[in-house]
C-alpha cells in the first residue's frame, strides 16, 4: 500500500475510529439514561392516579363505616323494622309505629341523600339486608327477585365486613332512576356483621361514576400517543380511554409482581405496558404506548450525536488527505529526483523551506548529489593523472630499456678490458634501470627497493668519495613486504642535494625501515644543512596541497622540489591521502623524511576508491 493510503488509514485509524466509537457509547448510555428517566417517570405518574384511585375508595370505604354505624340502619340491618322490600314502605302493624317506622326510613333516605350531595360523584347508594329489603333514593331493583340472590351480594357476603371492589356492573338486577350504563358506574361493597356471631346483616353498595375514576387517568398522556388505563385483577377495563390501542389487556401478559413492565404485539403493533396494582382495590393502572415512543426523547439526542460523527468523520477525512499529502508528497518528489539520479542525472532537486525532517532529508540528498558530482570529478581528474602517468612512465620506459642494453654491454667490455671501478659502476646503474623498470609493476619488494637505493648511493659515493656515508638499518623480516616502487630515490637524491651538498666536510645519509600500528614507515635523515623554517612551512603547505591541485603546484615551482611532490602524489594516488611523506627539519641540524604506506605482505592484485574517495589496497 502506498504511504499516502498507509498515512490516511492510521490517521483515520487513531482518529475517526475513537469518535465512532464516543458516538456509539453516547447514543448507547444516553439511550439507556432516558429511558430509565422515562420508565421512572411514567412508573411515578401511574403511580400518582393509583394513589388517586385509592384516595377515592378510601373516601367510599369511610362512608360505608359511617353508614353502618348509624342506629337506625343498623336497626334495619338487623331486621327490626319492616319495610316493603319492593316500595321500602313500612309494613308494621299499629298506626303509631307504622309512622314510627316510616319516619326512621325518612330519615335513612335523608342520611343517605347527605353523602350523594356532599360526593356528586357517587351515583346511587343502596342499603339491602338479609330479609331482601332495601333502602335507597336512587337505585330500585327491575325485577321481582331479590336482591339476596345478587352476585354482588354474595361476592360481599363472602368478604364478611370487608370493603370489596366489585368494579362495573354486569346483568345485575338493580339500576338508577338516572338509568346509567354499566360502562358509566363502578360499583364498591361492604358487608355489615353481627359483632357477637359473625353473621352478615346486610350489605352497603354505592355506585361510583366512573369520570371519578378517568379524572385521575384522562390527562395523563405518554409520549405522543400513549395513555393511561386501569383494569381489574382478571384484565377486564375499568377505565379505558377513546381509540384506546388495545381493547383488553389479558392478565396472562401481566408478569408476577405488584409492579413491571413488560412488552406485547397488538394488532400488529409492539406495545410497552407500564404496570402497578394497587393492595387496596386490586385494580391495575396500566400505561399503554408503542415500544417505539418510548425512546423519542432520544432521538434528538441521537441526531445531535450522528451530527457531531459526521462532522468528525468529515474532517477527519479532509484533515487525512491534508496530513497525509503533506508527508508523502515530498517523499514522492524525494523518490522522483532518486530515480532521476538512478540515471545518471545528478542535478539537484528543488525543495521548500521545510524544517521538519522530510525537509532535512531533501536538502541531504542535495547535499549527497553535490558530494557525488564532486567525487566523480575527482575520480575523473585522478584517472586522467593516471592516464598521463602511466604515459609518462611509457615514455621514460623507451630510455631506460635502450640504456639498460647499453650499459649492460658496457659493463662486459670494461671487465674485459680489466677497468674494474668503471665496470661497477656500469653495473651499479644498470642494476638502477633494471629495478626502476621492474618489469612494469608500480610495487615491488622492500628488497628490491633497498637494492635500488643502493646502486643509487654506490653511484653517488663513487662521485662524491668520502664526503658522503650512508647507513642502511633494515630488518630482515621487513624485506618481503611490498612497497611503491621508487619512492627512496627521490628523498635520498633531495638528501645530497639539498643537505649533504650544502654542508662542510662529509655527511651521513640514514635509511630506517620499522612497522607501527600495522603501517609501515621508511625513514630517511640525513645530518645536513637542514631548512629554514619558512622553507619548512613552505614544503608543508606543498606536500597538503589538494591532489587536484598538485600538478599546478609542481608546474608553478618550476622543478624545485618536484620528486618529493612526485612521490607524495603517487602515495595518495595508491593509498589515500592518509599516507605520504611528513617532513621534519632544523637549519643546520640536518633533515628527516618519513614515508608512510600500508602493510602490504602479498604484491595487491587491484585497487579502488574508498567511500570518501581514496583508494584502497585489496
Amino acid at each position: 500500500m502506498p504511504l499516502r493510503y498507509q498515512l490516511m488509514l492510521l490517521f483515520l485509524l487513531f482518529a475517526i475510529v475513537p469518535s465512532v466509537g464516543l458516538g456509539l457509547l453516547v447514543n448507547w448510555t444516553v439511550e439507556r439514561i432516558v429511558e430509565r428517566q422515562v420508565e421512572g417517570h411514567t412508573m411515578q405518574l401511574i403511580g400518582k392516579v393509583n394513589e388517586a384511585l385509592d384516595s377515592k375508595m378510601e373516601n367510599l370505604q369511610n362512608m360505608t363505616y359511617l353508614i353502618a354505624f348509624d342506629p337506625d340502619i343498623r336497626a334495619f340491618m338487623e331486621g327490626k323494622t319492616e319495610f316493603d322490600g319492593h316500595t321500602g314502605a313500612a309494613v308494621s302493624g299499629g298506626d303509631s309505629n307504622q309512622s314510627k317506622d316510616q319516619d326512621q326510613l325518612y330519615g335513612i333516605k335523608q342520611f343517605l341523600q347527605g353523602f350523594t350531595t356532599l360526593y356528586p360523584e357517587i351515583a346511587g347508594i343502596v342499603l339491602v339486608n338479609g330479609n331482601g329489603d332495601y333502602i335507597s333514593n336512587e337505585m330500585y331493583p327491575k325485577t321481582n327477585q331479590s336482591l339476596v340472590q345478587e352476585e354482588w351480594y354474595q361476592g360481599a357476603s363472602r368478604n364478611a365486613g370487608i370493603f370489596t371492589v366489585l368494579g362495573q356492573p354486569r346483568q345485575r338486577n338493580i339500576t338508577t332512576h338516572v338509568r346509567y350504563k354499566d360502562s358509566e358506574i363502578v360499583s364498591v361493597a361492604r358487608s355489615i356483621t353481627d359483632e357477637t356471631s359473625g353473621r352478615v346483616l346486610g350489605v352497603i353498595m354505592i355506585d361510583l361514576k366512573l369520570r371519578t375514576v378517568s379524572q385521575a387517568a384522562r390527562d395523563v398522556t405518554l409520549g405522543k400517543s400513549g395513555y393511561v388505563m386501569v383494569t381489574d385483577a382478571e384484565g377486564r377495563s375499568v377505565y379505558m380511554p377513546d381509540n384506546p390501542l388495545v381493547e383488553q389487556i389479558p392478565s396472562a401478559w401481566f408478569p408476577s409482581g405488584d409492579s413491571g413492565i413488560f412488552n406485547a404485539e397488538a394488532d400488529g403493533k409492539e406495545l410497552l405496558f407500564m404496570y402497578q396494582s394497587s393492595s387496596f382495590t386490586g385494580w391495575r393502572t396500566v400505561g399503554v404506548f408503542p415500544a417505539r415512543e418510548s425512546i423519542a426523547e432520544v432521538r434528538q439526542i441521537q441526531f445531535y450525536v450522528v451530527s457531531f460523527v459526521f462532522v468528525v468523520c468529515l474532517f477527519g477525512l479532509s484533515a487525512s488527505l491534508r496530513f497525509s499529502s503533506s508527508i508523502a508528497q515530498p517523499i514522492f518528489r524525494l523518490m522522483s529526483y532518486m530515480r532521476r539520479a538512478e540515471t545518471g542525472n545528478l542535478r539537484s532537486g528543488r525543495w521548500s523551506d521545510r524544517a521538519d525532517e522530510i525537509g532535512m532529508l531533501g536538502r541531504s540528498f542535495n547535499r549527497m548529489l553535490a558530494q557525488i558530482r564532486q567525487l566523480m570529478s575527482l575520480n575523473e581528474l585522478r584517472e586522467r593523472q593516471k592516464r598521463d602517468a602511466e604515459m609518462r612512465s611509457l615514455q621514460e620506459h623507451i630510455k631506460p630499456h635502450f640504456l639498460y642494453n647499453t650499459l649492460d654491454t658496457i659493463h662486459w667490455m670494461a671487465q674485459r678490458k680489466g677497468v674494474d671501478d668503471v665496470s661497477e659502476m656500469v653495473g651499479a646503474l644498470s642494476r638502477l634501470f633494471r629495478i626502476g623498470l621492474s618489469k612494469g609493476n608500480d610495487f615491488i619488494p622492500l628488497q628490491s627497493e633497498v637494492e635500488h637505493i643502493s646502486s643509487y648511493l654506490q653511484i653517488q659515493q663513487t662521485r662524491y668519495r668520502n664526503r658522503l656515508q650512508c647507513e642502511l638499518v633494515i630488518p630482515e623480516e621487513l624485506k618481503e613486504l611490498f612497497v611503491l616502487k621508487l619512492v627512496l630515490q627521490p628523498i635520498v637524491e633531495n638528501a645530497i642535494y639539498h643537505g649533504i651538498k650544502g654542508r662542510r666536510g662529509p655527511g651521513k645519509i640514514r635509511i630506517e625501515a620499522k612497522v607501527q600500528d600495522h603501517k609501515l614507515y621508511l625513514t630517511v635523515q640525513d645530518d645536513g644543512a637542514g631548512m629554514s623554517s619558512e622553507r619548512l612551512h613552505e614544503m608543508a603547505q606543498l606536500l597538503g596541497t589538494p591532489l587536484e591541485s598538485m600538478e599546478t603546484q609542481e608546474a608553478g615551482q618550476g622543478g624545485k622540489s618536484y620528486g618529493m611532490l612526485n612521490v607524495q602524489a603517487r602515495l595518495w594516488l595508491s593509498f589515500g591521502e592518509e599516507y605520504g611523506i611528513s617532513l621534519n627539519s632544523r637549519e643546520g641540524e640536518g633533515t628527516c623524511v618519513t614515508i608512510t604506506q600500508p602493510l602490504m605482505k602479498e604484491l595487491p592484485q587491484a585497487l579502488q576508491f574508498d567511500t570518501e574517495g581514496r583508494r584502497e589496497s585489496q
